[in-house]
């Protein structure tokens, strides 16, 4: 639970912070394996034995975050918020570090091969989640692009609707909203007493993503985004005695906590602001960023070697943008091109309205709709929309993200596209954007992941790594199928693998290397042909949530790398939808297993 596609999007993080903290269960003394007289006894006992711990995990996973145990389609806590509290943090370690315990106790080499993955992934995330516990970072729950407020304005877009049952949890939820934010107040607060707040420059303009939510006419409310529409089997008279007393609520209880919240980021947490950007400017930081390092990347790299793959990287990229750019026939400097695609000087390469963006983002979708059999050989069932980011977080959010489907297939899965500052957005990269977030990127594999046959912390979980790897990898597959077919195009989708090797020089040149904001905008604007508006937003991402945006370029060089050994193992007995079945059959894994995992796969297609 606590990788819940972290990844897939921005706004997602925010939005479920606190239901993805250290899930655990309150466990038993660690139970005793029986010596078994046969090994297939010994084998059962121990899978017995670790099924029930994955089961009490699971079932405390639903009970501590609720919102996501309706999209599940568990209904038993529609009634609650999850606990955003510093002391809710402290109990759910102390249950980790307990299932630790638990696991410890289970004979791994008695478990079924299935199990033994199970055992190893399940592991991994709880010790994770005890790393975490030792630094300053349980107290950011604010970043540039996401809060507590984020968690519950984005509930609208996020539960069930159907019927009177939905509308009356959703009441009780709005009841117990201002108790929610009096706790992740209290969480932000002692954060600013201990000394880790976020830095000054990229949080200008935050408050304004809570003070468009205090509304003067409850109707504005997005919390009554509900009731703009009357589901047809809801009897009129309880549709709207529910939309009356949800007003009630909003406009005496809901809106003031927000007020209250706005307050105290001007008043306490905004003047407390850092002035240095990096982590290593905070106790412990330097630790604290290796932590995350590795954690984002499912890796043992340190910020060092991430920063030298990222200046290779780059380096040869700028070599194929070379080549585009003479495809295209301009005689100039590449500065002197990136000039050339401004919107000043070509206002042709950018859309005009929100619709005309909305417009070819859904056409390129489609058409990629039409190739997946020629790249797979298993395709989800549930679909996928487009949807415009909400105006409340679309100038702090770059370009896009994806929000995966409910669990319990009620809710489709969503690409969302930003349709403000439209001069900053050009239509040549709307084809590497719409195939990472949507086909065969982000939805593809999320909705795979969600229909396999395993546990349910894999099924609706993952890790960063192997999901953005996936997305930016999925851009490169245009090539094989009819995408980027002009040299405008085609540098579109190397300025956005550039952007990800960017990251890796940025991030780390920031909180490892002592680098300025300043620097980090610079280099980004020398190399990875964004507008300076993405790349200032891109920047002030990796200052507030440090760590997360090494997991695209790490990722996509490890599934590029398997993809070269399958290649170069199997010869013209290659099959690339085969290859890719297997990539995504397992769920989102560590590096290193889907590496055992393709390696297996190739010996076994070799014999035959």
């Amino acid at each position: 639970m606590r990788h819940l596609f972290l990844f897939t999007s921005i706004l997602a993080l925010a939005a479920c912070a606190q239901e993805n903290a250290a899930p655990a269960a309150t466990a038993p003394e660690p139970e005793t394996i029986v010596s078994a007289e046969t090994d297939t006894t010994a084998a059962e006992n121990a899978d017995e034995l670790f099924e029930k711990i994955m089961e009490d995990h699971w079932a405390y996973s639903l009970e501590t975050s609720p919102t996501f145990a309706t999209s599940l389609g568990v209904r038993d806590y529609d009634d609650r918020l999850p606990d955003p509290s510093l002391e809710a943090y402290e109990r759910d370690v102390a249950k980790s570090r307990a299932f630790l315990d638990r696991l410890g106790a289970v004979n791994t080499s008695a478990l079924s091969a299935d199990n033994a993955l199970n055992h190893k992934l399940l592991s991994l995330d709880l010790s994770n989640t005890l790393e975490a516990s030792a630094f300053g970072g349980k107290y950011m729950i604010i970043t540039n692009r996401g809060g507590p407020h984020m968690s519950i304005t984005g509930l609208p877009d996020r539960l069930p609707f159907f019927g009177k049952a939905d509308y009356e949890s959703y009441v009780a939820r709005l009841g117990k909203m201002p108790e929610y934010m009096t706790r992740a107040t209290a969480r932000v607060r002692a954060g600013l007493d201990a000394g880790w707040v976020q830095p000054c420059a990229p949080m200008a303009g935050y408050e304004q993503s809570i003070s468009i939510h205090v509304v003067d006419n409850v109707s504005d409310s997005v919390f009554m985004k509900p009731f703009d529409t009357k589901p047809a089997q809801m009897p009129a008279g309880d549709f709207d005695a529910l939309r009356e007393q949800a007003a009630g609520i909003v406009a005496a209880r809901v809106v003031p906590a927000l007020a209250e919240f706005e307050r105290f980021y001007l008043e306490e947490y905004k003047p407390a602001c850092r002035q240095e950007v990096g982590t290593n400017s905070m106790s412990d930081g330097d630790a604290y960023y290796a932590h995350r390092a590795r954690r984002f990347t499912t890796t043992d790299l340190t910020p060092d070697e991430i920063h030298n793959i990222g200046l290779s990287e780059v380096a040869r990229i700028r070599g194929e943008m070379a080549e585009v750019i003479k495809e295209a026939g301009f005689d100039g400097s590449f500065a002197e091109w990136l000039d050339f695609l401004t919107y000043e000087n070509n206002p042709d390469f950018y859309p005009k309205t929100a619709e005309e963006r909305m417009t070819i983002a859904a056409r390129i979708s489609k058409k990629m709709d039409g190739e997946l059999p020629k790249l797979f050989g298993n395709l989800p069932r549930m679909p996928y929309g487009l949807k415009e980011i909400p105006l409340d977080i679309a100038e702090k959010t770059t370009t896009a993200y994806y929000n995966q489907p409910a669990g319990d297939g009620s809710r489709a899965g969503f690409y969302f596209v930003n349709t403000t500052l439209l001069n900053t957005r050009p239509n040549y990269q709307l084809e590497a954007l719409s195939l990472h977030e949507a086909v065969p990127g982000h939805h593809l594999q999320i909705a795979i992941a969600q229909e396999l046959e395993m546990p349910p912390f894999r099924r609706f979980g993952g890790f960063t790594a192997f999901v953005e790897g996936w997305g930016l990898y999925s851009e490169r597959l245009g090539l094989e199928v009819g995408f980027y077919d002009t040299p405008y195009t085609n540098f579109g989708r190397l300025s956005y693998e550039m952007w990800r090797a960017c990251r890796l020089v940025v991030d780390t040149g920031m909180h490892a290397k002592g680098w300025t904001r300043q620097q980090a905008i610079d280099y980004m604007a020398e190399n990875s042909g964004l507008s300076m508006n993405n790349v200032t937003t891109e920047v002030d991402r990796y200052i507030t949530w440090p760590g997360q945006a090494l997991a695209y370029k790490i990722g996509e060089l490890k599934i590029r790398e398997l993809r070269t050994y399958a290649e170069e193992q199997l010869g013209t007995d290659f099959d690339v939808r085969r290859f890719h079945d297997v990539v995504l059959g397992s769920g989102a894994l560590p590096l290193s297993v889907l590496e055992e995992n393709v390696k297996a796969w190739v010996k076994e297609e070799k014999r035959g």
